[in-house]
């Protein structure tokens, strides 16, 4: 009998999480995804007793691009989702996709034990990682 291996979420993840301050504007926002190539950007919390949000792209679609809204005079904060799942670094990334299609998510932010962000992980990172064994 072989035994399945064991595939956590910090072996799939995209290490480096970018991150915007709640009262940036969107177009702000929009010039950080552009340059770093991104989709989605952590927002900062405002102290610790606070909740990570996240703005993706489709929030910028939906909120400030399908409804004419000015990027320039809209707040990340007014547009973005939170709180975010977060999910532990050290998970087996089986569990963590159940969490992401339960919640019908398409992303979730990486945390230590500490609840310090250290990444990113999208389900076509876990599909993709995913090793059958």
């Amino acid at each position: 009998m072989t035994e399945k291996k064991f595939v956590r979420v910090s072996d799939v993840m995209t290490p480096e999480v970018k991150t915007i301050g709640r009262v940036a504007s969107v177009a702000e926002a929009i010039e950080v995804i552009r340059s770093a190539k991104v989709a989605s950007l952590v927002v900062e919390r405002n102290d610790e007793s606070d909740e990570f949000g996240v703005l993706t792209i489709r929030d910028i679609a939906r909120e400030v691009v399908a409804t004419d809204r000015a990027a320039e005079r809209t707040s990340v904060y007014e547009i973005m989702t939170k709180p975010v799942l977060t999910v532990a670094a050290e998970m087996n990334i089986k569990y963590a996709v159940r969490l992401l299609v339960r919640y019908s998510l398409s992303r979730a932010l990486v945390v230590d034990h500490e609840r310090n962000p250290v990444g990113i992980v999208t389900l076509r990172d876990m599909v993709l990682g995913y090793e059958d064994s």
